[in-house]
């Protein structure tokens, strides 16, 4: 019987050789967990699934050095997906309710009947709240349906200690599910190993590897044509809502500023065609060949995952290059009507999404710092300003740090502010308004009448050690 390399093996040769095999065989071993535990954070939605599982294997790619020293990664592989799907969520949410920023209210829906649908929207909160040890014990015996003996090896247990440490685990687990109003009965562990993860859609472990190694630079297609497309969909973003309060003579340097991106994006999709071109040739040759050898079908694969990229690549430009026609044609439109007074209440609408915009950078910055510092928070802004990116000017100055922990020890990462605005400011009905950054890596704002945040920030924060 072959013996399965380790992960961490798997890891330290993709950082070493940029081994695209070693890497896919990692990411085919947990694709089901990492794209089970996003798709229940995103309500079902499939496609923001797949976006956070691409997110979290890219993190995966560019960080393998480093977790090549790690025993066992599916904790951490679980806890990236949870922060990715929050981050997706939340910035899904915010594009659909734009326009209700401040009026954020709880959804009020009746819970399904049968105790997985009961337990499925609650599990991966609830499992953050365990501490690292008990949530990994969980992870591999009902999440990977590991025997007894494979979980103490992961742990470094003998078979009786991990059966133990695994049982521990699962009676935390049920004491946090009672506290969220959910009885979860002797059927627990069962009810996990038959639901908590499910299959991720065919191809998609392939198509996983080849993006994310794509993602750090070293395989076959550099990022840069994927920061490129981000790069535009930013601008065209930026430009549509800008589109709408600027003045006529703003308009017209835009208009000419699309008309240039539009040249731009007629190269790419024409490379990205002749890409598509030269992959097609290659497949169809390996195609022709008879009995395939393994090394010969390795090379299909792969192939054929580089053609669904670029096939995706080549729609997104598409889709730009139309959404560039219509944005020109409405600066255009826009210079034959008079110009019409920006509303002062929409502009203070807009600043305050740009202060969660702020406050977001500045939170994820923090996560990041922490991720490679023994999972500790910074003792102040200064040292993570390398992680805020172009914000770290308006960060430092805007925003107060408020906890230098560890991360380990938030057990509400979306109760907990870490980060928050140095100045209330007043809104035109005269209420008192401050940005706070939370945890889990998003970021509201919050009112009061009467200017004093201290009763909000008291039950929102935790002491940090001294």
């Amino acid at each position: 019987m072959k013996t399965m390399t380790p992960d961490a093996e798997l890891l330290a040769t993709f950082a070493r050789t940029n081994s695209e095999d070693a890497f896919a065989e990692v990411v085919k071993r947990h694709v089901n967990l990492v794209y089970s535990a996003a798709l229940r954070q995103t309500g079902g939605d499939a496609h923001l699934a797949k976006d956070v599982a691409q997110n979290v294997f890219t993190d995966l790619a560019k960080k393998a050095a480093a977790l090549a020293r790690r025993d066992n990664i599916s904790g951490w592989l679980y806890t990236s997906a949870h922060f990715a799907a929050a981050k997706i969520v939340r910035a899904e949410n915010r594009r659909r309710e734009r326009e209700e920023i401040f009026m954020r209210e709880p959804a009020n829906e009746s819970a399904p009947a049968t105790e997985w649908e009961m337990l499925r929207p609650l599990l991966d909160a609830a499992m953050h709240e365990l501490k690292a040890p008990d949530r990994d014990a969980i992870l591999l015996r009902y999440f990977e349906n590991r025997p007894f003996a494979e979980v103490g090896a992961k742990l470094g247990l003998n078979e009786n200690a991990a059966r133990m440490r695994v049982e521990r685990a699962l009676e935390k687990l049920r004491a946090v599910l009672a506290k969220r109003g959910v009885a979860a009965t002797a059927t627990l562990a069962a009810v996990l190993s038959a639901n908590a993860v499910q299959l991720a859609p065919a191809g998609l472990s392939a198509a996983l590897a080849t993006t994310s190694i794509a993602a750090t630079g070293t395989g076959t297609f550099a990022f840069m044509k994927i920061m490129t497309m981000t790069k535009l969909k930013l601008g065209f973003s930026a430009l549509a809502v800008a589109g709408a309060a600027t003045a006529i003579v703003v308009q017209h340097h835009e208009q000419q500023k699309l008309l240039d991106e539009n040249g731009s994006l007629q190269q790419q999709v024409a490379l990205l065609k002749t890409d598509g071109e030269n992959l097609s040739n290659r497949l169809a040759s390996v195609g022709e060949a008879n009995g395939l050898s393994s090394d010969q079908l390795n090379e299909l694969l792969k192939l054929r995952g580089e053609a669904g990229v670029l096939r995706r690549q080549t729609g997104e430009l598409e889709k730009l290059r139309e959404e560039n026609k219509r944005l020109q044609a409405a600066q255009l439109d826009a210079t034959t009507r008079p110009q019409v007074a920006v509303d002062p209440e929409e502009q203070q609408k807009e600043a305050a999404v740009a202060k969660m915009d702020i406050a977001k950078q500045g939170v994820l910055g923090l996560i990041m710092f922490a991720d490679d510092n023994q999972q500790q928070f910074p003792a102040n802004i200064a040292q993570a300003t390398p992680y805020f990116g172009s914000s770290k000017d308006l960060i430092a100055t805007n925003f107060d740090l408020v906890y230098q922990g560890s991360i380990t020890n938030i057990v509400m990462p979306a109760e907990t502010i870490v980060l928050k605005e140095k100045q209330a400011w007043q809104s035109f009905s005269g209420k008192w308004m401050k940005t706070y950054g939370f945890a889990d890596g998003h970021s509201e704002v919050h009112t009061e009448p009467n200017g004093n945040f201290d009763v909000y920030e008291k039950g929102h924060m935790i002491l940090s050690p001294n």
